[in-house]
């Protein structure tokens, strides 16, 4: 692996945007850490943990300059029954597994096949995300009373919309007056400023959790080393690593596409991996990138890895020394800047572009937006997508298949076969051949053509073996080096032309 520079863009580093942008995401990350954590059945410093030590270990090694990760919900989510069940220690060990599979993902180079899902999944993994910030963010005025989560009422209730839709107005005005600080950040100053001032009351970060505590211990999980262990452990490790590499490199790509520049897919996942091992060893409850945080980072300036570093450092600082002042921080200030978060992650031109989108497209975006909503599974979400797309993109190319006939001065018979020969096209491939009417020779040429899969050579055999039953000859000709390496492994003999060597 090349060299890790810490700050890679090609463009000068703003040290001012840098750290402003690092302070408003460590701001941002505080409460949603705490939330995932207490959801999951943690104390709430495991979540801050494994905010801290996910934000630190892949901003210096990570392939992409801008991306934030921590304690994300989506990781958490897939642990609940394991904690459960089994306890913390062995979610310890699940995350630490996890960690060494995302490591083994980079190291083989698999980041790649990121590259592979689709447009509209893209587009309707963004605004179902959208959906659930913006969503998360009304469960924040709920209290709980006597065990259970109830809404607030009266002033406490007009309190938190008054604060909340003054930050969402401070969000949007901010820029418009200088761009010297991050218009979060602005907000939530502003907001915490009222509220001390004039002793408004309103739910703050405390009513959360409280954050003091000390440095990550560190901690080799308490379990057993055998083989039932790894048994239980595996499942949840496996999901684990993969909705977690799923919604890294998906933040990744988002991450190219706005900055305009390249990411390294795999480099992420060995840091992803990296981080998560750190976590499984210093009691933190693991995570991956956090979409929401990085636009946040994107939003305040932030293009190079110092904002990441800062905001984790900003973490670690808070929980050691100054969580008796961020935990009388407003919710309605955190609220408001996540709510302008998922106002901005919505892809508003979706709606715009729809009538102009083949019908399949319009599916799969709609879809992936549904589960990722309903279910809140991205991986889930982004599986069905690819794979919806997939069998699209086979059908479509399946109807591509055709023949072009010609018969030589020689009596010989051409057919010139355009488009993939692969599973889909197999059936209709087969049926172009006029087995008993054509001459002795036939030649099939594939310059405008690719064999694909074993589907396309069982095609190719059934064709071989009609002419042969009638004693017929059909030659291969123009097979690119992909296809004569295929039919090889296959030890299927075809005939090739010119008829040099053939039995």
């Amino acid at each position: 692996m090349r060299g890790i520079p810490l700050f890679d863009f090609k463009q000068k580093v703003n040290y001012k945007n840098e750290i402003l942008a690092g302070l408003t995401v460590a701001m941002t990350m505080i409460p949603e850490s705490l939330s995932f954590a207490i959801f999951a059945g943690l104390a709430p410093l495991t979540g801050l943990y494994a905010a801290f030590i996910m934000g630190l270990v892949t901003a210096v090694l990570g392939g992409r300059p801008g991306m934030v990760s921590g304690g994300a919900g989506a990781t958490v989510v897939v642990m609940v029954a394991l904690i459960a069940s089994h306890g913390v220690e062995y979610l310890f060990a699940a995350v630490l597994l996890a960690g060494i599979i995302q490591i083994l993902v980079g190291v083989f180079k698999l980041g790649k096949f990121v590259r592979l899902i689709p447009e509209p999944v893209m587009y309707g993994f963004l605004n179902g995300l959208a959906v659930i910030i913006f969503m998360a963010q009304v469960d924040q005025f709920k209290v709980l009373n006597n065990g259970e989560m109830v809404w607030l009422q009266g002033e406490q209730l007009w309190s938190m919309l008054g604060l909340v839709a003054l930050t969402i107005l401070v969000v949007f005005i901010a820029p418009k007056i200088t761009k010297a600080v991050p218009a979060s950040l602005i907000a939530i100053v502003v907001v915490f400023a009222l509220v001390m001032a004039f002793g408004i009351p309103t739910k703050s970060v405390r009513d959360i959790a409280q954050i003091d505590g000390s440095f990550p211990p560190f901690h080799i999980p308490q379990i057993p080393f055998n083989l039932e262990t790894l048994y239980i452990i595996f499942p949840y490790a496996l999901v684990m690593a993969s909705v977690g590499l799923i919604e890294s490199l998906l933040t990744l790509t988002i991450v190219d596409e706005i900055t305009d520049t390249r990411g390294d897919s795999n480099r992420e996942c060995v840091a992803q991996g990296a981080a998560n091992m750190a976590n499984g060893l210093f009691t933190g409850m693991g995570g991956c990138a956090m979409i929401a945080q990085t636009f946040v980072n994107l939003n305040a300036g932030s293009r190079a890895r110092l904002s990441a570093i800062i905001g984790s450092l900003t973490i670690l600082f808070i929980i050691l020394f100054g969580s008796s002042v961020i935990e009388r921080i407003p919710m309605a200030a955190l609220v408001g800047v996540m709510m302008m978060v998922a106002i901005t992650t919505f892809k508003w031109g979706t709606f715009g572009i729809l009538n102009k989108m083949p019908k399949s497209d319009v599916f799969v975006c709609v879809l992936v937006a549904v589960i990722t909503v309903l279910l809140h599974n991205l991986a889930l979400a982004v599986l069905a997508g690819v794979v919806i797309s997939a069998l699209v993109f086979a059908w479509d190319n399946a109807k591509m298949i055709r023949a072009r006939k010609t018969t030589d001065v020689n009596g010989v018979k051409h057919y010139h076969i355009h488009g993939p020969l692969f599973f889909g096209s197999a059936s209709a491939f087969v049926e172009k051949f006029d087995y008993n009417d054509d001459p002795d020779r036939v030649i099939i040429h594939f310059a405008e053509s690719r064999i694909v899969d074993m589907s396309a050579l069982e095609a190719l055999k059934k064709v071989q073996d009609r002419y042969d039953k009638i004693n017929k000859t059909v030659y291969l000709e123009s097979v690119n080096d992909d296809g004569r390496r295929l039919i090889e492994k296959s030890e299927i003999k075809f005939r090739f032309y010119p008829p040099v060597n053939n039995a």
